[in-house]
């Protein structure tokens, strides 16, 4: 049961990082990421790492 909790986890990050990805190209192109401060892209960065690292515990 551990693989298959570990193998699932695996998945949803995956699928998770290749949406954000292209999401923030997206973004780009909008022109909307462009005008956020350097603190506003790091606290989001790491609130993101901050759920990912709470969902695989």
């Amino acid at each position: 049961m551990k693989g298959i909790y570990t193998l699932l986890l695996l998945v949803f990050s995956n699928l998770f990082m290749t949406v954000a990805w292209y999401g923030h190209l997206k973004l780009q192109q909008l022109g909307w990421i462009s005008k956020w401060s350097l603190f506003s892209v790091i606290v989001f960065s790491w609130s993101i790492a901050l759920i990912e690292y709470k969902l695989s515990k």
